[in-house]
């Protein structure tokens, strides 16, 4: 047996951006670069320590937005116009280098890394990356779960629990539409908990869920194993708590290995830096200059100090750090194994989009580790939440405390002086449709009403997204954001309004299914009130 386990989750989440009603939209290149730098990258990972025979389980959470977005054909056929640009510029990148062979190295790296994707992407995989996680999962290597449907702040929801209720429903779902199974665990959005949830969880077959670290240290009984094993709420569903150390080693910006010198930048970009002629066939609207993905310089210095990116300078200190990070958990297990009666459990839970968008090395660090832990040492073993759970059923009883990640812990980044008027106008929403709902469940099936009240549910879980408050709080996409949840809820209350009328001009009814089209079995009714005994 081994002295302890690390549990690597990775949380693939984002928001619902699809607009087809443009030819091209700049914020749609949030999911081309997670797939480029994040998603793909992973995949190649996982289908390399297949090949290799190397046994590892690593678990990830992939969003039902996410999942939605990766199957849709319209964003697969933009994303390989986007990728088709890229591999045109690499071309002339390589063209354009050729007298400087430091740079002629890093754009010839560059044009195989966007042929390998475009490979990968559509030759291997035919477009549907939820398919190739799914076989990873078939082949015991990735536990993959989900969260709720459209990542709503839950807590910031429960003033209406059916809103909370439908988000973690449809969330079940749609996981088991998409990888034909019941999910094991949920991620709840932002790591946010409040007493209760744990309920809305067991109710729909989840087993466990993650929280951030003092939701598990300010449990209602005093954790005894602290962070290094879950704790189980009274209806037996298990909280895992992130462990603070190894995020640190990531996340911090002072200290986190992502802010080393060896590693790629991630602002200087030649989208920036090229001539404006060269380069506006690959920016926005052909002048506004934004990132293309090729960048040539490694994070030293500032501006036009900036050193060259090395692959093979980059790729030894990831090797360095995906040791220092075995050593240090190494250490944790050690100070922690006389005073268990099990192995100790360091859960490091990560956005996924850390490792390949916001730290290009991240995948050839979770590489490294995994044969680090794999053929170095056996004293630490790479497992999944489930895999304790299955382990290890007995487990103290204890209820999270009220939490949840970002800043200061308890809400704060999604709910602040810049964002606080979305929540009043959920509420009542959720109000309206719950009364609709509850009022017209007996509908026929295939009816006007019923379509016009579908359409209204997915408006109303698009604009609960927790990644609209939390882009206001930053100041990223402000305008944009703000945009998303007023056209929701202007939607919802349009649709709303016929449904009540029973009527509506065809063409418009066609024109927001075609704009809003996931989750194509929502059924209003999930909003209903359950008819009171007689």
């Amino acid at each position: 047996m081994p002295k302890g386990y690390l549990s690597l989750v990775l949380h693939g989440h984002l928001p619902y951006v699809r607009h087809p009603e443009y030819d091209e939209f700049f914020e749609e290149r949030w999911l081309f670069e997670a797939v480029t730098e994040c998603y793909v990258p992973l995949i190649k990972m996982c289908d390399g320590l297949l090949a290799d025979g190397v046994p590892f389980r690593i678990a990830l959470s992939l969003s039902p937005t996410l999942c939605a977005m990766l199957q849709d054909d319209l964003l697969q056929r933009r994303y390989l116009r986007h990728l088709e640009r890229l591999i045109e510029l690499s071309h002339k990148e390589v063209a354009r280098t050729a007298a400087d062979p430091k740079l002629n190295k890093l754009a010839r790296f560059y044009r195989e890394w966007f042929l390998e994707t475009a490979r990968i992407y559509d030759a291997r995989y035919g477009r549907d990356l939820v398919r190739a996680f799914r076989r990873f999962q078939e082949a015991g290597v990735v536990e993959i779960f989900t969260t709720s449907a459209t990542h709503g702040y839950l807590p910031l929801l429960k003033t209406h629990p059916r809103a909370v209720e439908v988000q973690v429903k449809v969330a079940a779902e749609s996981y088991l539409r998409n990888f034909g199974r019941p999910a094991r665990g949920i991620w709840a959005p932002e790591c946010a908990f409040y007493p209760g949830l744990e309920k809305v969880f067991a109710d729909n077959g989840f087993s466990y869920f993650i929280v951030d670290a003092h939701g598990i240290q300010n449990a209602n009984v005093r954790p005894r194993y602290g962070l290094y094993a879950p704790i189980a709420c009274d209806n037996g569903v298990a909280a895992f708590g992130r462990d603070p150390e190894s995020s640190k080693q990531v996340w911090s910006s002072h200290l986190g290995y992502p802010g080393d010198f060896d590693y790629r930048d991630f602002y200087r970009d030649i989208g920036f830096d090229a001539d404006l002629e060269y380069i506006k066939p690959y920016i926005l609207d052909e002048k506004t200059r934004i990132a293309t993905g090729i960048k040539y310089h490694r994070v030293t210095g500032d501006g036009d100090r900036k050193e060259l990116y090395d692959l093979d300078a980059a790729r030894a200190k990831a090797a360095l750090h995906a040791g220092h990070f075995l050593d240090s958990r190494l250490k944790q297990i050690e100070a922690q194994t006389e005073s268990m009666n099990r192995p100790p459990l360091i859960v490091s839970p990560y956005d996924a989009e850390l490792f390949g968008h916001w730290w290009f090395e991240g995948p050839q660090f979770i590489d490294l580790l995994i044969r680090k832990l794999v053929f170095d040492q056996s004293e630490v073993e790479l497992i999944t939440p489930s895999d304790y759970l299955d382990r290890h059923p007995v487990l103290q009883k204890s209820t999270p405390s009220a939490s949840s990640w970002g800043w200061q812990g308890y809400n704060d980044c999604w709910l602040s002086g810049s964002n606080e008027w979305i929540y009043p106008e959920l509420h009542r929403a959720a109000r309206e449709m719950t009364t609709l709902a509850t009022r017209f469940k007996d509908e026929p099936a295939g009816s006007l009403r019923e379509k016009l009240l579908n359409q209204a549910a997915r408006s109303l879980l698009l604009a609960e997204s927790s990644d609209w408050p939390f882009i206001m709080k930053c100041g990223t996409s402000v305008d944009y954001a703000n945009r998303r949840v007023r056209d929701s809820l202007a939607r919802f209350h349009f649709l709303c309004a016929a449904a009540e009328k029973n009527d509506v001009d065809p063409r418009k009814l066609l024109t927001l299914e075609r704009l809003d089209n996931l989750f194509p079995f929502l059924d209003f009714r999930l909003y209903a009130e359950p008819a009171q005994d007689a």
